[in-house]
């Protein structure tokens, strides 16, 4: 089985296909991956739409939170990538994806993810 590091451009070509992720958070001290949606603004942040409590939260303490998507290729490898950042509550109105419209006319509200650190790996 082959290991490879993905680099940060592909990287961030996946994130930017991606609609779904699992914001990776500790709620109440034990690790959890809640879902969310995501877009990539100008590869340098990201926004999310969750209307997860534990997530709101941390972005308005301007917690470390990382960002996890995975999937498979049709020869049977698979990759994933992790984004990590200081989360924050955007400043004014950013323009949203019509799919994070349609999360916050549901009830989630929008989260900043400055794409400081990713990383990659494919597996197969």
């Amino acid at each position: 089985m082959r290991r490879a590091t993905i680099p940060r451009d592909e990287c961030l070509g996946l994130l930017r296909h991606a609609d779904y992720a699992r914001v990776v958070i500790s709620v109440r001290c034990l690790p959890a991956a809640l879902p969310a949606r995501i877009a990539v603004v100008d590869d340098h942040e990201l926004l999310l739409a969750s209307a997860e409590e534990a997530v709101v939260v941390a972005a308005r303490r301007g917690d470390v939170l990382s960002v996890q998507i995975d999937g498979l290729e049709p020869d049977g490898a698979t990759w994933a990538v992790m984004a990590s950042g200081i989360a924050a509550v955007p400043a004014g109105e950013p323009a949203l994806s019509v799919a994070l419209t349609r999360a916050v006319a549901g009830g989630a509200s929008i989260i900043a993810l400055p794409l400081t650190i990713i990383s990659g790996e494919r597996i197969g």
